[in-house]
């Protein structure tokens, strides 16, 4: 089950939600969005504990989260 979504397309890989998560488990990724930039991606959906400061921090809303 995904509990984080990066919506791709609104992402600029500001890495502000890898710096705020608990867990660790966000990093950027290898694939770019049509603008160019490099997304964020979630490397364990099983540790998330569903906290959503990544997306609360997220200043572009490119975070949904799910419990």
């Amino acid at each position: 089950m995904e509990k984080i979504k990066v919506l791709t397309e609104y992402c600029k890989s500001c890495s502000l939600c890898i710096d705020v998560c608990p867990k660790k488990i966000l990093a950027i990724g290898n694939k770019t969005n049509k603008k160019g930039y490099f997304i964020v991606i979630c490397n364990d959906q099983e540790k998330c504990i569903s906290c959503a400061l990544c997306a609360t921090v997220c200043p572009d809303v490119a975070i949904e989260v799910y419990k």
